[in-house]
């Protein structure tokens, strides 16, 4: 054997498993968003689901199986060996998290970037800190708002129920829907929940938490504006943060939907709805936002993009919002009250209903 093979081998063998055949490096990070096994080898998924990821972390992304591909390498740290592989459909990429919330932070939340406030959780607080969440008092509230695009989410998770029911003509194809309404600081979470309830939310098994206890016009409109509920997303959003919010359930969602609704009907939910399968950049989406509550409003929101093949998907807006939200808020002064943030998503395109 020449020299140079035998040294090319070497090395190779010296990768840990599964590294030697990550034809395409990527940097960033994958947010679990099912708790799939993560696996030394593609090979070996169906035989070793000992390992499943934790729903909703971040995990440092190392490559793919080639370009295009159908599985991520990513960094699980405390296995061994701690590259291992997943299915694409497991998790949603992203460019970058906040330090403490990477493989190993809260739960992957603290997100930044080009993917940052996607569906299911949470970034870093970017608005002012004014105290503990659930202790601070209505006033004082800091929270951080996140609206999704759900025919860009059922782009990669088309599986899920509300993903299969939605058509042209169904309400989440062209408004904005609810993700969640998170107290901050990042980490104020899960308060009052018991341990077996947290390891069911952060596994996803959410049909296992319990039922959350809504007034009749409360949950109807929540199905309207949170397509998400036939997936059980309102127990999962109420365990996690709701419970951190200082009021019941019904007051936690209807301030999360007024707020979206004032959002949605406003000129930031006209430009959504009239570029449908057309881009959208960063600057044009912050001055719809400026336009709608004032000058510097936009400064406030961060956009997060999925992928989508060759296409780059606007996903999400996370907005900062800081006080209290009435029945008909006053966003402007929410908004303002929050502190800048970084655009994240410089552009992408508004994705319509239907698998494309």
């Amino acid at each position: 054997m020449a020299r140079k093979t035998w040294w090319i081998l070497a090395v190779i063998a010296a990768l840990p498993v599964g590294a030697a055949f990550a034809q395409s490096p990527l940097d960033g990070y994958v947010i679990a968003r099912s708790a799939c096994a993560a696996t030394p080898s593609i090979r070996s998924a169906a035989n070793d689901p000992s390992l499943p990821l934790e729903v909703e972390r971040a995990y440092r992304l190392v490559g793919e199986n080639k370009k295009d591909g159908t599985h991520y390498l990513i960094e699980v740290p405390g296995a061994k060996p701690e590259q291992r592989w997943i299915e694409k459909r497991c998790g949603e990429r992203v460019a970058a998290v906040d330090a403490g919330s990477a493989s190993g932070g809260s739960d992957g939340e603290a997100i930044e970037g080009a993917n940052s406030q996607l569906p299911e959780d949470e970034p870093a607080s970017d608005v002012a800190d004014s105290g503990n969440g659930a202790q601070a008092g209505a006033a004082h509230r800091n929270l951080l708002l996140a609206i999704s695009w759900e025919p860009a989410f059922c782009e990669t998770h088309e599986r899920k129920p509300e993903c299969r029911s939605m058509t042209d003509t169904s309400f989440d194809a062209r408004h904005f829907s609810l993700h969640g309404l998170w107290p901050q600081p990042r980490g104020t979470e899960y308060c009052g929940v018991p341990e077996d309830q947290k390891a069911d939310d952060r596994r996803g098994r959410w049909d296992r938490l319990p039922a959350v206890a809504l007034d009749p016009e409360v949950k109807t409109k929540l199905d309207k504006f949170m397509p998400g509920t036939q997936s059980r997303l309102e127990r999962h959003e109420w365990t996690r943060h709701g419970t951190c919010y200082g009021a019941d359930a019904n007051e936690y969602f209807r301030d999360s939907i007024a707020a979206l609704e004032a959002i949605d009907a406003s000129a930031v939910g006209a430009l959504f709805a009239g570029a449908l399968e057309r881009p959208l950049s960063a600057d044009k989406i912050r001055a719809a936002f400026d336009q709608a509550f004032g000058p510097g409003a936009g400064s406030r929101v961060k956009i997060a993009c999925d992928r989508d093949g060759d296409r780059r998907l606007i996903s999400e807006l996370t907005i900062g919002l800081v006080g209290e939200i009435t029945p008909e808020p006053d966003m402007k002064a929410l908004i303002m009250a929050a502190r800048p943030t970084s655009p994240g998503c410089t552009d992408g395109i508004v994705d319509a209903a239907g698998l494309q």
